[in-house]
């Protein structure tokens, strides 16, 4: 690997451009002065490979509805109507997701570890901190995998639209409204909704902006904030979240995707994909597929990495040896989903440290960034932005 030390963004330069999580607990920066330079066969292997990935996703999704093997995929039994409803209509569009790759430089596979298709993070830190901190080295701006925030301008546009050409989108467009809502109480997750909602406007949508307890859902009416009502509703939070944690609310929700007055983002479906048993049902479809690794809801005979359907921030996850011991275990909230197991994969490392290739996905692949960890990567791992040699 060929990393550039650069000169880092401070802590004020990064406030100033919005992002205010830039120091973990332990008082290191999340945002590297690391620059990773990758060649242009690498970054175009990235995109190839997010863009096969996503085509095998959306057949493997047909597969589970057809085979009704939601259980298997650890889908809470409250959502699966408002999955097939989804799924079946195609305004509900998948505006964006985020592949997890281990290997790609130097050589090494490209290999699929997951793909967070619901409510990925590092949006803000991809669209607009690698283009600053490239800029602020003197570097052209442009050397880099990454148009994820004019891609995802194009795919709100692709919601009304519905396919490639979206010159059409001025004249066919009814004056339509998008609510984007978060949790109070993370500035990360409240930062992000509001740079999704700057991009919605700015390509001709009504927007406006309130926490999630403030929104108002009616069965009949639809979706409403102080007294406007609001056609789609961009809201960061999980769907098994939802689910587990609120069933009166995916009750509601699936009976207004029922009545249709309410198209809700990232749609319904979008948490197939985001199960992590999926992977086991991709590798029934495309067996010993270069970009998969073998994964199984049984112990593996081989080093492996055990997971749970659903996850975030590698808590509940274990690195096991090829009799199943435990190797490395970090523990978390998780571990009551089913479990998967998924071959051990070779990852980029370099002085003792693994960096992660993450690929934005809205309507094809449309940036790379990369994560800095260990072996399982948590909450403390490095933003590392990278640059086209």
């Amino acid at each position: 690997m060929h990393i550039l030390q650069a000169q880092p963004l401070s802590n004020s330069d990064l406030e100033e451009l919005g992002l205010e999580w830039h120091t973990d607990t332990d008082d290191t920066p999340y945002v590297s002065n690391e620059i990773i330079e990758v060649s242009e066969q690498e970054a175009q292997g990235f995109y190839e490979a997010a863009n096969t990935l996503y085509d095998m996703y959306v057949e493997a999704g047909q597969y589970v509805i057809d085979k009704n093997l939601f259980f298997e995929l650890g889908i809470p039994f409250n959502l699966i109507e408002a999955i097939q409803r989804s799924w079946e209509d195609e305004v509900h569009w998948h505006l964006y997701g985020r592949f997890d790759f281990a290997g790609g430089l130097d050589g090494i596979p490209i290999k699929l570890l997951e793909f967070n298709a619901d409510t990925p993070t590092m949006v803000y830190e991809s669209s607009i901190i690698q283009w600053a901190l490239l800029k602020k080295n003197g570097f052209n701006e442009s050397l880099q995998f990454n148009s994820l925030y004019e891609a995802l301008g194009d795919n709100f546009k692709r919601m009304i639209t519905l396919g490639d050409d979206i010159s059409r989108f001025e004249s066919i467009y009814e004056g339509w409204k998008i609510l984007f809502s978060s949790i109070a109480g993370s500035i990360e997750e409240e930062r992000t909704i509001k740079l999704l909602e700057v991009i919605a406007k700015e390509v001709g949508f009504g927007t406006n902006f309130c926490y999630a307890h403030q929104a108002h859902l009616d069965e009949q009416n639809g979706l409403s904030f102080n007294g406007e009502n609001y056609e789609f509703w961009f809201k960061l939070i999980p769907w098994e979240s939802i689910a587990i944690d609120e069933p009166e609310l995916a009750q509601l929700i699936t009976a207004m995707i029922a009545n249709k007055n309410t198209i809700f983002l990232n749609p319904a479906y979008t948490l197939l994909f985001q199960s992590k048993r999926m992977l086991k049902i991709l590798w029934d479809l495309f067996p010993n597929h270069p970009l998969l690794l073998e994964t199984s809801y049984e112990l593996l005979e081989k080093r492996q990495v055990k997971k749970h359907a659903f996850g975030r921030e590698g808590e509940s996850i274990s690195i096991l040896d090829a009799q199943g011991n435990p190797i490395h275990t970090r523990s978390g909230d998780y571990g009551n989903y089913p479990e998967i197991y998924q071959e051990f994969a070779t990852q980029n490392s370099h002085n003792g440290a693994f960096y992660q290739p993450n690929v934005f996905y809205a309507y094809e692949a449309c940036a790379l960034g990369f994560r800095k960890g260990g072996e399982i990567l948590d909450n403390m791992s490095k933003f590392i932005a990278h640059k086209i040699k």
